[in-house]
């Protein structure tokens, strides 16, 4: 009886053995691919098995049951994260599973330079992650979500920086992480009082005239003094791109008669700063339009070789217009 039940327990063994060895074998077996790509969507509530079930159809794996029971022994199954997995070239059931427990799912790059327009961001999520770029700009004006975030407008607070955002990712969330990024780079810069006691909403304004009136790091602090000198005096800023913006944006230079379009962006026609950002400027503008540097210039004219010549007067303006005029002929 001993010598049966010792046969018995043998063979038991080596069938468990047996079925180990074969099943981890297909564990590790591997699918090749090749170039064609296969994508599985991981929605929210899925269950584990309907995904493998997907991956077996689709040809990613081979076998069901060896990536279910290992998932199910690991607690892995109950770890799905939604997401857009893509798979190509050689998979096997150890590296689906990989794949999933560390979330390693599609994510989107997405750039948002700096000085970019509501409008301009609103193409760029259209061009990146497919999203209505009319859905961009109707949230934008949405009360409600704007409540949300605490902000009054989208405008100039969408702050320009390289984003990973996961496929399908909801776009007010989308917007909603740009908004929280402006907080998270701009809590620690505030000081008690700000130059010509503005308010924070009026200096990102600032800044975003100061972002599309230069690119030159070494000019801003000399830009914003012009600004900040003009507000003191209670002069009209006279800043081109709040007159673009006004106009909806152009995709030609600014005509003369363009100045004499009444529009409430036209800092030609009204003084004070125009009533929102005219785009989301970069940390450097922001932290221009409240550091201004010292001088006692008023005027400024763009000198052909990508930076400005300031002036005091509107005599010496003239003059050095004339003179770059006369350096193009």
């Amino acid at each position: 009886m001993t010598r049966f039940l010792y046969k018995i327990t043998a063979a038991v063994l080596m069938l468990l053995s047996v079925t180990f060895l074969i099943g981890l074998k297909l564990y590790n077996q591997d699918v090749d691919l090749r170039n064609r790509q296969v994508s599985i969507i991981v929605e929210p509530g899925d269950g584990f098995g309907k995904i493998v079930d997907q991956m077996v159809s689709e040809g990613v794996i081979e076998s069901r049951l060896p990536l279910k029971l290992v998932a199910r022994i690991s607690g892995d199954d109950k770890k799905l994260t939604p997401g857009r997995y893509d798979f190509i070239g050689v998979n096997s059931c150890k590296s689906v599973l990989e794949r999933f427990v560390e979330a390693d799912f599609l994510r989107l790059k997405v750039t948002i330079p700096e000085g970019s327009t509501i409008w301009e961001t609103a193409q760029i999520l259209n061009r990146t992650m497919s999203y209505d770029s009319t859905k961009v700009i109707r949230l934008s004006k949405d009360s409600s979500f704007l409540k949300e975030l605490n902000v009054t407008g989208l405008e100039g607070y969408l702050f320009p920086e390289t984003y990973f955002f996961p496929w399908g990712y909801p776009l007010n969330q989308v917007l909603t992480d740009m908004v929280r990024q402006y907080r998270s780079a701009t809590d620690s810069i505030w000081p008690d009082e700000t130059a010509g006691s503005l308010t924070v909403d009026e200096v990102i304004v600032l800044a975003s005239i100061i972002e599309a009136e230069t690119g030159l790091g070494s000019e801003r602090e000399m830009v914003s003094s012009v600004y900040h000198n003009r507000l003191a005096r209670s002069m009209k800023l006279d800043a081109d791109p709040t007159v673009i913006y006004g106009l909806g944006g152009l995709d030609r230079p600014l005509w003369t008669k363009d100045l004499k379009k009444d529009t409430p962006y036209n800092t030609y026609m009204h003084k004070g700063l125009p009533p929102t950002p005219i785009n989301s400027p970069g940390l450097a503008a922001i932290k221009a339009a409240l550091n201004p540097a010292k001088s006692d210039f008023l005027f400024f004219v763009a000198d052909k070789s990508g930076g400005h010549r300031f002036s005091k007067t509107n005599a010496e303006h003239n003059r050095a217009i004339r003179e770059i005029r006369g350096n193009d002929r």
